[in-house]
């Protein structure tokens, strides 16, 4: 049941037959020379519909914009801090839970870790504001790399490599634009610095030379799998 596509009267029918939603997270931000800005939010998206497609679940607007610190000089990268990511995720829930969720799953595509621990933060702090609530923050990114290791290739593999070029060849070919060549990010140790692009220069991170098509379709169904089962999970879950 997608909520931005369902009438008041199917809202209500749809709170008949579940209490659980899941609320994707994604970014606008550089995915090599080869992926759209909106690689995350894409991942987010097709997961959690065809989550709706296989059983009873909200899924609610999804949230393009994250929180992007190691790419946030790349050109096309919009982010925004982790204030306005806490405050708008725990917004979010708040509307969501005053019209009778209670189930609630934040799944991001963006798996920056800044962005996922301040989503972490949001959950914790709702867990105090509503006591009959249960929440879960997921990294898609995180599930695929581990439901499918067993199909990568590449070590380390992360941003615009091996598994989230599959992906995207998979769920929309038409906005694959070339390829790109095999890249690791060269960040100093402990060191934060301020010209983010001298050590990271394509915004690739993996080896998208070595995606494909099935690939992609293969991950996306494992991460669905995955996914299911969670909801399942947290469905029953008690403390």
């Amino acid at each position: 049941m997608i909520i931005e596509e369902m009438t008041m009267p199917e809202f209500i029918r749809g709170l008949e037959k579940t209490r659980t939603v899941l609320v994707p997270f994604g970014a606008t931000e550089e995915h090599g020379p080869h992926l759209p800005l909106n690689t995350d939010t894409l991942h987010a998206v097709e997961v959690g519909r065809k989550l709706a497609e296989r059983r009873t679940i909200f899924i609610a607007p999804t949230v393009p914009y994250g929180v992007c610190r190691s790419t946030s000089q790349h050109p096309g990268t919009l982010s925004i801090s982790t204030v306005t990511l806490r405050a708008l995720a725990i917004d979010i829930v708040s509307a969501l839970y005053r019209q009778g969720l209670r189930n609630i799953i934040l799944l991001t595509g963006h798996a920056g870790g800044t962005h996922t621990a301040t989503l972490i933060d949001a959950g914790e702090a709702l867990l105090e504001r509503f006591s009959d609530l249960k929440i879960a923050v997921l990294t898609e990114f995180m599930l695929a790399a581990k439901e499918g290791r067993g199909l990568i290739e590449t070590a380390d593999d992360s941003h615009a490599g091996e598994i989230e070029t599959s992906r995207i060849l998979h769920s929309h070919p038409q906005l694959v634009k070339g390829q790109a060549e095999r890249e690791y990010p060269t960040f100093p140790v402990g060191i934060l610095v301020r010209n983010k692009r001298r050590f990271w220069p394509g915004g690739v991170w993996g080896d998208p030379t070595l995606a494909t098509k099935d690939k992609g379709r293969r991950l996306e169904e494992l991460v669905v799998n995955a996914l299911d089962r969670f909801v399942t999970k947290l469905e029953q879950w008690q403390e």
